[in-house]
């Protein structure tokens, strides 16, 4: 009975908020109700309830303005080589404008410089998918993998970039890079180190594990050592040759 009351009394109060403070009553009925009796439906208006707040706050402290100014003292911080405040102020940015591309391209690149390479890479994708036609977001996403040595991955990228910015001069040092890169893999140019490393990597990849799953795979791989004039044949097929050169570019397979 007292958790249903409590409930009800949740609901009057959530139904009359009209700014985030007025939903903490309302949270914080419904978490005495919940204490009295663990109602499904209470909890479902209890989740309701804190979204809803959740939703307003970032509404109430939404400013485009404050958050270019954010992101401008971001900018100075990161001239300065002082990466730790310039993310801070670039959070900032993000907390007043969440849909502001270019400051999740800035902290991207705070990112990277400080070796936080997943969170880099985070930001990169979403700058991309604010703005698909924003040429930074694919440099920062393919500079985030190449340090991760997914030359592969980085090289496709910025050719994604290559897209809308024909000409970026950023974008096309990238892919001459990754290009850089492959080949070595693919002339057998590696060091040993270097070898051991790229494989281990490699074989880290979903895609390279799918490929030497793939029972057609295994008898290509096969043929490749024992039945050279049958490997010809496979290579004939456009989707064969490009799982081999996957192969090869991840160290796995090396032509000679």
């Amino acid at each position: 009975m007292i958790a249903r009351a409590l409930t009800r009394k949740g609901t009057a109060l959530a139904k009359t908020a009209r700014c985030s403070k007025d939903y903490e009553p309302a949270i914080e009925t419904f978490q005495k109700a919940l204490t009295e009796h663990r109602n499904p439906d209470t909890l479902k208006k209890l989740n309701e309830a804190e979204k809803a707040k959740k939703d307003l706050e970032q509404q109430e402290y939404f400013d485009p303005k404050l958050a270019e100014e954010e992101r401008e003292k971001g900018n100075e911080y990161f001239k300065q080589q002082k990466y730790p405040e310039a993310v801070k102020h670039y959070t900032e940015s993000l907390r007043r404008d969440p849909k502001n591309p270019k400051a999740y391209s800035n902290r991207a690149a705070c990112y990277t410089k400080l070796g936080a390479l997943p969170e880099g890479l985070k930001d990169a994708e979403k700058c991309i998918e604010l703005d698909p036609t924003f040429s930074k977001g694919y440099t920062r996403k393919g500079a985030v993998q190449f340090f991760m040595k997914e030359y592969d991955k980085a090289l496709e990228t910025y050719q994604e970039g290559l897209k809308h910015d024909p000409h970026n001069q950023e974008l096309l040092d990238g892919v001459r890079r990754c290009v850089e890169q492959l080949n070595k893999a693919s002339r057998g140019d590696l060091s040993p180190e270097e070898l051991k490393e790229r494989q281990a990597k490699a074989m880290q990849d979903p895609e390279i594990q799918n490929i030497l799953s793939d029972p057609v795979m295994r008898q290509v791989l096969v043929d490749f050592q024992e039945n050279p004039k049958a490997a010809q044949e496979h290579m004939k097929n456009p989707m064969v040759t490009s799982k081999i050169q996957k192969l090869v570019q991840a160290g796995i397979v090396q032509m000679r």
